[in-house]
Parts: structure tokens; C-alpha cells; sequence
């Protein structure tokens, strides 16, 4: 099955072909990150606006590229959310164009829930029950994996997104919007143990992630106590350094440790990581420091963003197991449950 993939959902128009749930025909992903770096985070408007104009020319990329006809698709598969209504609208919406205009039908696909699917998208036989982590700049949770399309909530943050603090302390410290590959490079020049931040602990919830503790040390830290986001900065650049590497560590080491105890608790065969911060090579040097028992699958680099190739391939299975496609009266969502 031949599976077109439309991915809108924040600031990236994204369209790719995939046979059967795991063969990547192609995959092109227009990023705006240009458009809201200025803002320091995506200005809603103005994604909705770009999404307008480049949808269209992104899915003739992707077809041009798979070398195919749209006689050739089988099914179209879209984000159907969480994100931005009206991003979410106009993937949606043209999605249902098509599938009208090409007489195939449609099926919409849970973007976070494609970020764990992206993770195990290249495996044959995927270790089963598994512990999904997707840590993003719009996510952070974990859950049991039973099986594609079955899971049970284990965690999730109470307040940020570890993305969020990132792009947030990114911003304290006068660093480039998005803030995570920003942090990553100049943290591999500071001291990760120069100062002693702790992450958040929820009261009864050992699971839970609470970032803005850790991101309110951060802030007084760098501007002093009592101080807010409008206040100057009080260090140098060393110190700069030093809070970059302290903050990371801080931050990557709190989802090691709760994904390891409970991938042991909940008796999981894996640890699959989705979302952009998976792309994070000092997170993956903490799990190789931790001499995991269970292997950790992270997802192919240009499936760790927001991509339409795990849309493609998550829609391919929900498809199977649904048996059909989705009405013309789907609407978008802007908060999912798995």
C-alpha cells in the first residue's frame, strides 16, 4: 500500500510517500524556521499563512521524488492533531481535497503518537510491550507501549515541554531560536557540574516531568534573584557556557533516569524516543553512560522533527486496523489522548 503523508501540525509543511508503513519513497519537509526565529517561538498567524502557500508545492515535490502518479496512492494520511487549529485545518483540509479529487480515502493520525512510531518505523519486529518516550518542544510524557496503536500513560509534564525550556532558558541566555540545537553547542564548552540545578519532582507522581522550576533557577541565575524576563543578564560569557551545560544535563539526565526506572517497573522490552530533543547527542551519550538492560531505539535523524514519513507510515497502520478511512466531517484536534 502506497501511503501520501501530510504533516502541518506547527511550523514545518511536510509531505512524504510511504509503502507499507515503512518503505520511505520520499520525504520533504519545508521548515519556517526563518520566518519566527525573530519572534524567539512560532508566531501562529504567520505558519498558517506559510502553510498556505507551500502545501501544495511540497506534496508535488514529494510525488515528483517517489517518481509517482497520484493514480499510484492508495491512501492519504494526515496529521489530524494536536497542534495549531488553524495549521491543523489546512493539512486537513487538503487532505480531504485530495482524497475527494483522487477517489482514495483519508485517515487522520495522531502527531505525537507518530513520534513513537518514527522511533520503531525502521524495525521488523519491534521488542513488544515498550516504553515510548516523546520529548519535543510541544511534548513531554511517556507511556506503555503494548503494541502500534495501543498504549497506557505512565507520565507525562505538568507544566513545559522540555523543547519549551530549552527555546525558554535558549532565550534567557541571548541564544537563536530553536533553542535546543542552540544549547546542545555551547553547552560542549561548559561545565556541566558548575552549577547543582535540580529537576522537578511531582509530589505521588514519580513518573511526572515539572520543568519550570528548573527553568526559574535558570533565570535567576543568569539575571539575578528575584529577577524576570525583561531583567538584564549579570554573567559573562564562561559563566554562559557553564549554565548552557548545566541546564542540559540537568534536564536530559531527569528524562534518563525516569525512562530507565520505568521501563523496569512497567517490564518493557524497549525504550523507543520521539520528538526533536531525541536528535540531542548528549542525551544519547547519558543513556549509553547508564548501561541500559533494554536496547533504545531513536529515530532516523530526519524523522526525529516534525516529518510526514511517520505520518505516512503510523497512517498505514491505523488503516489496517480500522479497516477504513475517516469521514469527511473529521475535524482537527488541538489536544489528543492516546
Amino acid at each position: 500500500m502506497i501511503v501520501l503523508g501530510i504533516e502541518s501540525t506547527c511550523d514545518e509543511t511536510a509531505c512524504a510517500i510511504v509503502r507499507d508503513g515503512q518503505e520511505i519513497l520520499s520525504t520533504i519537509v519545508s521548515s519556517q524556521i526563518d520566518l519566527h526565529e525573530q519572534y524567539g517561538g512560532v508566531f501562529p498567524e504567520l505558519a498558517c499563512r506559510r502553510h498556505i502557500d507551500t502545501i501544495i508545492p511540497v506534496i508535488e515535490a514529494a510525488m515528483k521524488q517517489a517518481a509517482i502518479t497520484h493514480d499510484q496512492i492508495d491512501l492519504i494520511a494526515v496529521a489530524k492533531g494536536p497542534g495549531l487549529i488553524g495549521a491543523l485545518l489546512i493539512g486537513l483540509n487538503v487532505a480531504k481535497a485530495l482524497s475527494l479529487a483522487w477517489d482514495v480515502p483519508f485517515i487522520g493520525v495522531n502527531h505525537v503518537e507518530a513520534h513513537i512510531y518514527a522511533a520503531m518505523m525502521h524495525l521488523q519486529s519491534p521488542p513488544l510491550p515498550g516504553l515510548g518516550v516523546v520529548i519535543s518542544g510541544g511534548h513531554t510524557f511517556m507511556v506503555k507501549v503494548h503494541d502500534v496503536g495501543n498504549y497506557t500513560l505512565i507520565g507525562t509534564t505538568l507544566d513545559d515541554a522540555i523543547g519549551e525550556a530549552f527555546d525558554k532558558v535558549a532565550s534567557m541566555l541571548g541564544l537563536p531560536y530553536p533553542g535546543g540545537p542552540a544549547i546542545e553547542k555551547l553547552a560542549k564548552e561548559g561545565n556541566p557540574r558548575a552549577f547543582a540545578f535540580k529537576a522537578g519532582k511531582v509530589k505521588g507522581k514519580q513518573w511526572d516531568f515539572s520543568f519550570s522550576g528548573l527553568k526559574t533557577n535558570v533565570l535567576y541565575t543568569v539575571k539575578g534573584p528575584n529577577s524576570d524576563k525583561h531583567s538584564p543578564s549579570i554573567i559573562n560569557e564562561e559563566t554562559k557556557r557553564d549554565i548552557a551545560a548545566s541546564f542540559q544535563d540537568t534536564a536530559l539526565q531527569d528524562i534518563v533516569s525516569k525512562s530507565l526506572s520505568a521501563a523496569d517497573a512497567y517490564d518493557c522490552q524497549a525504550i523507543y524516543i520521539g520528538g526533536g530533543v531525541s536528535n540531542n547527542l548528549r542525551l544519547r551519550a547519558l543513556y549509553d553512560e547508564k548501561k541500559p538492560n533494554v536496547p533504545i531505539y531513536f529515530p532516523e535523524k530526519a524523522l526525529s522533527l516534525d516529518n510526514a514519513a511517520m505520518i505516512a507510515g503510523l497512517g498505514f497502520h491505523c488503516f489496517k486496523r480500522e479497516r477504513h478511512g475517516d469521514p469527511m466531517n473529521l475535524e482537527p484536534m488541538t489536544r489528543i489522548p492516546l
